[in-house]
């Protein structure tokens, strides 16, 4: 199977290229446990999408089971990115 051959499988109605363009950015980023943390706006200068184009792709991978996230938070109790856990 191809590195990215879980999100192939999915029409284009099922899963918008938006989620597809987040998800391989993701799988990029992500370790060997397919785990990884990158900003929001970081995602979105990195594949010139905008900011709410890349939430609402995250959303959809979430949605489709691709995805799950948990919220970081700084000493302060600030927040800090998210992180995201590729299901494979």
């Amino acid at each position: 199977m191809s590195y990215f051959g879980t999100i192939y499988s999915y029409r284009s109605d099922e899963l918008p290229t938006r989620a597809k363009t987040v998800y391989m950015y993701l799988k990029d980023r992500s370790d060997a446990k397919g785990e990884c943390w990158p900003a929001i706006n970081t995602i979105a200068k990195e594949t010139s999408m905008s900011r709410s184009t890349v939430k609402r792709g995250i959303a959809d991978l979430i949605r489709c089971g691709l995805l799950t996230k948990e919220p970081r938070y700084r000493e302060n109790g600030s927040n800090s990115s998210n992180r995201y856990f590729l299901k494979k």
